[in-house]
């Protein structure tokens, strides 16, 4: 099963992704900031960093940073309603996703399916 490690530190929004990642046969660890985030990279697998890229504390980009020195095999997917920083974000980890806000939660599922490879268990898609 696919880990994916969310860090958004809205709560509506976080627990919103996190149930329909679930919902899609995702196992999901979530957590409100990127300072939060680093001790389970540390300490466990994740397959994909799920980060909102503004956030207090540690922002989604210098956490992505962060964890591609832990865990370099870990896929990185950055969220935002900023143009601005997902040009800075698109530069700093070329090799991320970055989709933006609004979007709907099938095409985020989409997006990690294509990551993936997988089908959908929930039919979100």
């Amino acid at each position: 099963m696919v880990r994916i490690l969310l860090a958004e530190d809205d709560d509506a929004m976080r627990q919103y992704l996190a149930r329909a990642l679930e919902r899609s046969g995702y196992e999901v660890v979530a957590v409100d900031r990127g300072t939060a985030a680093l001790p389970l990279i540390k300490a466990e697998r994740f397959d994909l960093l799920l980060t909102d890229i503004v956030m207090p504390e540690m922002d989604g980009i210098e956490l992505a940073q962060q964890a591609a020195t832990i865990a370099p095999d870990m896929r990185v997917m950055f969220i935002t309603g900023f143009a601005a920083v997902t040009l800075k974000a698109g530069k700093a980890m070329p090799q991320a996703k970055v989709l933006s806000k609004p979007f709907h939660l099938r095409d985020l599922v989409l997006e990690v399916e294509r990551m993936f490879g997988q089908q959908s268990a929930s039919g979100l898609n």
